[in-house]
Parts: structure tokens; sequence; C-alpha cells
């Protein structure tokens, strides 16, 4: 079995536990809620029905994102982890429409509660779950580079998170005997999750559009400046995409003017793979090659040059600007 297989699977088997442990989660907070009577324990046992919709969701965009390119995908399949990150944020959005109108059912109406104790400790148990489920879901996410695992680790330590302020809120509610705080809390774990919903969706959405990541730029030219030679002289041009955990890169590169065709060709070649490699990034480079038309004699630390017409005066570091900037004509 192939590295490549094998981390697949890897990604699969995370997400069928996120699945699992999610059912779990849901059932413990469906008991809280029943145990207590508290809206805002209702309203956590709703989160976690996204939470196990959106984790199916994300096993199948796993699966579909680790199909090889074809002819109709000639980039490959990623971008559905995108897709799924975005479906999440909605979810989450919609869940936090039905939480607000039960909080406010109970501001207006009141609430009964009943075993308010016993309850907070199972959706407290609840939450534990779910915090060590988000951690895992995120790192192991991070690790794989998969979208749609981070943005659910991501979606279930904010279900943590929910789960420790209402405990806090319901707390109060047993110390003082206060009971509009329980429909309050709810409010509150409405308009979190509404917060979350958008930034989800936000961010998949440029994704999608194909926006610029700044830390995947930045990650890039970094390698880039690692594993030059003297002889890739220097990059503009330089453009990247994400496709789910794949990362694709345009370049181009200036090379001794004097190059044959062949040798400019697998000098470029190599200098890309070499930079994936260096930066651990999984993808792929386009380089497109551009003779350095004597511009370039100042940056230029050819060892023995028959065409220099100064002698090398500026730094030899791809920077920034310049690496994104369009080349000379």
């Amino acid at each position: 079995m192939s590295a490549e297989h094998a981390e697949q699977n890897h990604r699969i088997r995370i997400a069928l536990l996120s699945i699992i442990a999610g059912i779990c989660v849901l059932g413990l907070k469906y008991l809280a809620f029943v145990i207590s009577g508290s809206v805002a324990l209702k309203s956590d046992a709703i989160e976690s029905i996204v939470n196990v919709v959106a984790a199916v969701f994300a096993l199948g965009a796993v699966i579909f994102a680790g199909k090889p390119a074809d002819r109709e995908h000639p980039y490959g399949h990623g971008k559905i982890e995108h897709f799924s990150a975005a479906f999440e944020g909605g979810l989450i959005s919609l869940a936090a429409v039905f939480i607000m109108l039960e909080a406010a059912k109970g501001m207006i109406y009141g609430v009964e509660l009943k075993d308010l104790g016993r309850g907070l400790l199972v959706n407290l148990l609840a939450g534990g779950i779910n915090g060590l489920l988000g951690w895992f879901l995120l790192t192991q996410g991070r690790k794989t580079r998969s979208k749609a695992l981070e943005a659910d680790g991501h979606h279930i330590l904010s279900d943590f998170w929910t789960t420790l302020g209402i405990a806090a809120g319901l707390l109060a509610v047993k110390l003082t005997g206060i009971r509009w705080f329980d429909p309050v809390m709810a409010m509150a774990v409405g308009l979190l999750l509404a917060r979350t919903g958008f930034r989800l969706v936000k961010e998949s959405s440029q994704a999608l559009l194909d926006m610029e990541d700044p830390d995947v730029l930045g990650k890039v030219l970094r390698a880039m400046n690692q594993v030059r030679s003297w002889d890739i002289i220097a990059i503009h041009e330089l453009r990247t995409f994400r496709s789910g955990r794949f990362t694709h890169v345009d370049v181009h590169i200036v090379v001794p003017e004097f190059y044959p065709v062949r040798q400019a060709h697998d000098l470029c070649e190599a200098f890309g793979m070499a930079a994936l490699e260096e930066g651990t990034i999984e993808g792929e480079v386009h380089t497109h090659v551009d003779p350095c038309g004597r511009l370039y004699c100042d940056r230029c630390p050819a060892p023995s040059c028959p065409i220099r017409l100064t002698q090398q005066t500026a730094g030899t570091a791809f920077t920034l600007d310049e690496a994104i900037a369009a080349g000379p004509a």
C-alpha cells in the first residue's frame, strides 16, 4: 500500500470516529435535557444533531477528495472539502436560529427546571468527550491536510466551549434560583454559533473562489529560497491556490539565457519538486522558463558568465513583492 493510500485510509477512519463519537455525545446531551428540562441544555443537544450530520457529510467529502485527478477534474477533487466546510457552516447557522427561537420561547413563557444538578453532570461528561474529539480532529486535519476534518474539529471545539459556558450559567441558576438565566444562556449559545457558522462559510467561500492564502504563499516562497541554486536567478508571477489538501503553484523562473532548452526545462522542474519536498507541501508546480535577457546581472551570482553586463551588487534572496509581481517585458 502506498503512503498516499495509507494516509487516505487514515482520514476515513478519523471521519468515522467523528460520527460514532458524535452520536454518543448527542445521546448524552439529550439525556441531560430530559433530566433537567433546561432550555440551554436543549440548545446544546440541538447543536449536537448538527455535529452528527456535519460529520457524515465530512466523511463523504474526505472519500470524494481522495479520488485522483481525471479528465473531467484535472486539478483533482479536493475542493469538495471546502464545500463540506461551507455546508457545515450553513448547518451551524441554521441550528443557531432554532436555538434562539427556543430561547425566546423560554424568555416569554418561562421554563420549568427539574433535576438541574444531574443534568449538568451528564452534559459536562458529553462536553469533555467533545473537547477531546475536537482537539483530535483539528490536529489530525492539519496533519493530513484535510480541510473537512479541520473544519469539523473547529466546530466541535466551539461546541466544547459552549458547553462550559452553559454549565457556568446553569450553575448560577442553581445557586441563585433565577430561572431566566437559563434562556439567556441559550440565546448566548445561539449568537456564538451564528458567529462560528458565518466564519466557516466565509473562509470556505474564499477558498472556493481561489483567494490567495498568504500563509501558503509564504510557505512556498521560503521553501524556494531554501532549495534554489545559483542559476535560478529570479522568480516572478508566483501564484498559488488550494484544492483541499493539494496546493497548485504557478511560477515564472528566470535562468541564464545561454542555457539550452532541455537544461533550462530540467532545472526548473527539479527546482519545483525540491521546493514542494522542502516545504512538505502536497501538490504540484507549473513552471514557465524565462531567459535572463541580461536584465538581472546586478543580482546574478553566476561564477562565470560570458554575457554579464555589470557585476553583482544586490542580494539574491527571493522577496515576496518581487515574486508575485509581473516580470519585465
